[in-house]
C-alpha cells in the first residue's frame, strides 16, 4: 500500500544509482557462480533464483527509470528463466513500489492547478499500476466517465537521464575499443526515445495519431485522451476494462480464445507499421489489455516510433515477398531499409536469408504452435555462430526500436502460446497493404 510519503519516490544522483546498480551486480555475480557449481556437480542450474529475482524487482522497482526498464526487458525472455522467476520480474511491468498520495496529489496541483478532489468527480488515492515513469489512477470525470490518469514521479526526468549517462559510458568505451563495437548511433536513437517519454503532452499526441493509425482495424482499441485533464507531467486517458495480457495468460485460457489474441497482437504491431508507418515499441504485456468486450486494448503511447517512409516501404516490400512466398531481394532491400554491409555479398546476404528464414516460420506454416516456438532460440544461436561477421552488418539506427517491438512481438506470441493457422493472419496483414 502506498504511503503518504516521498520513500517510493527514484532515488537521485548518477553516483547513488550507479552504487545501487553495482550492488546488485555483484549479488548477481555470486548467484552466477552459486549457478555455476550446480552445473558441476551435475545439477541442472538456475539461471536466476526466485530469491534473486526478489532483490531485482526491489532495487529496479525502487530505482525506476531506465534501471527498470531493463528489467521489464529482461522478464519477457522465455529462454532465460523459468516460468516462476518470469512470473516474479514481470511484477515490474507495472507493479513498482508506488510513491504516496500526498506526492501525487502535489504534482496533479503544479499540473493542472487544482486538487485531484476538485478536478475529479472521484479519485482513488491508490494506484491501478505503477511503472518505469509514473503510475496509473482510477478517477471519474465530472460527466461521469471512468478514467485512467498517469502522474509522473518527480525527479523520474534526472534518474532517467543519470542511468542513460551511466550507460553511454559504457558505450563510449565499447566504441574506443573496437570500431566494429561502436553502438553509439543505436544508443543515442534509444536514448532519444526514452527522454521524449517524459512529455505527456507529446504522449497523449502520440494516442490520438495512433488512434487514426489503428482505425482500420476495430478489434483495437486505443483509448481516448482527455485533452483538458492533461500537460507535460499528467496525462488523462479513458479507462479500458479488461486484463492486462501478464494477468490474462494465467487464467488458463482457452485455444481459442489464445488464438484470437494472439492474432489481435500480430495486428496491432504489424498494421500501424505498414499502413502508417509508425509502431508501438514498448510491447511488453503490462502494455496490452484482453478487454471484456473482446478487442484487444493498448496501453502506454510514449514509445510510439514513426519511421522514414524509406524504411517503412522497403520494409513492407520485404514482407509481401516473404508472405506470398516469393523469392525475396535480400540484399536489395537491406540496403533499402538502411543497412550498410561490410561483408562480401554472399556471405551477407546467407547470414540476413537466415535470419528472415527463421523468423518467417509462422508466415509458411498454416499449423504454426508458439507454446513449442524456438524462433528466439535460433536466432540467438545464429548471431552467436556468426557475431563477428554481424558486427560487419549494420542496421539503420531506427531500427532499433522497430526490433524491439517485433522482438517483443515474438516473446509475446510465445507467452500465450497459440496454436493455429498462422500464415492466414499475416495474409490478413498483407491484405490491409492492398
Amino acid at each position: 500500500m502506498a504511503s503518504d510519503s516521498d520513500d517510493k519516490l527514484p532515488p537521485q544522483g548518477r553516483l547513488t544509482r550507479l552504487r545501487k546498480l553495482a550492488g546488485l551486480s555483484a549479488q548477481l555475480g555470486a548467484d552466477v557462480l552459486k549457478s555455476g557449481a550446480r552445473r558441476l556437480a551435475g545439477q541442472e542450474p538456475d539461471l536466476l533464483t526466485k530469491g534473486m529475482a526478489e532483490k531485482l524487482v526491489a532495487t529496479l522497482g525502487d530505482l525506476k527509470g531506465a534501471a527498470m526498464k531493463f528489467g521489464q526487458a529482461v522478464s519477457m525472455d522465455p529462454d532465460l528463466l523459468t516460468p516462476e522467476v518470469r512470473q516474479i520480474l514481470a511484477r515490474l511491468q507495472n507493479q513498482a513500489p508506488a510513491m504516496g498520495y500526498a506526492t501525487v496529489a502535489r504534482v496533479i496541483r503544479e499540473e493542472l492547478g487544482a486538487a485531484p478532489e476538485a478536478l475529479f468527480r472521484e479519485f482513488h488515492r491508490e494506484p491501478l499500476a505503477a511503472a518505469s515513469l509514473g503510475q496509473v489512477h482510477r478517477a471519474v470525470l465530472g460527466d461521469g466517465r471512468p478514467v485512467a490518469v498517469k502522474v509522473q514521479y518527480p525527479g523520474v526526468g534526472d534518474s532517467l537521464k543519470g542511468d542513460l549517462d551511466n550507460l553511454g559510458m559504457v558505450v563510449k568505451t565499447l566504441s574506443k575499443a573496437s570500431k566494429a563495437m561502436d553502438g553509439t548511433a543505436y544508443f543515442q536513437e534509444l536514448r532519444e526515445e526514452f527522454l521524449l517519454e517524459l512529455d505527456y503532452l507529446r504522449e497523449a499526441q502520440l494516442c490520438l495519431g495512433f488512434a487514426q493509425s489503428a482505425a482500420r482495424l476495430p478489434e483495437l482499441k486505443v483509448p481516448e485522451v482527455i485533452l483538458e485533464r492533461t500537460s507535460g507531467r499528467v496525462l488523462t486517458l479513458e479507462l479500458l476494462e479488461g486484463q492486462t495480457l501478464k494477468d490474462w495468460v494465467v487464467t488458463a485460457p482457452s485455444p481459442e480464445e489464445r488464438f484470437r489474441v494472439a492474432r489481435q497482437l500480430i495486428l496491432a504491431i504489424y498494421g500501424p507499421f505498414f499502413c502508417a508507418g509508425e509502431i508501438h515499441a514498448d510491447p511488453h504485456p503490462g502494455n496490452f489489455m484482453v478487454m471484456k468486450d473482446g478487442r484487444l486494448g493498448l496501453l502506454d503511447f510514449g514509445s510510439i516510433k514513426g519511421f522514414s517512409e524509406r524504411f517503412v516501404d522497403a520494409n513492407r516490400r520485404m514482407f509481401l515477398q516473404a508472405v506470398n512466398l516469393k523469392p525475396v531481394d535480400t540484399l536489395g532491400l537491406s540496403r533499402e531499409v538502411g543497412f550498410t554491409l561490410e561483408l562480401p555479398e554472399p556471405e551477407a546476404e546467407a547470414l540476413i536469408h537466415e535470419v528472415l528464414h527463421i523468423a518467417g516460420r509462422p508466415m509458411r506454416a498454416h499449423a504454426y504452435d508458439f507454446a513449442t516456438c524456438e524462433i528466439s532460440r535460433d536466432l540467438k544461436r545464429h548471431f552467436a555462430r556468426n557475431a563477428a561477421r554481424f558486427l560487419k552488418i549494420r542496421p539503420p539506427p531506427e531500427a532499433v526500436m522497430f526490433f524491439r517491438s517485433t522482438g517483443g512481438l515474438a516473446q509475446n506470441l510465445r507467452l500465450i502460446g497459440a496454436r493455429g493457422d498462422f500464415r492466414r493472419v499475416y495474409l490478413e496483414v498483407a491484405a490491409l497493404l492492398g
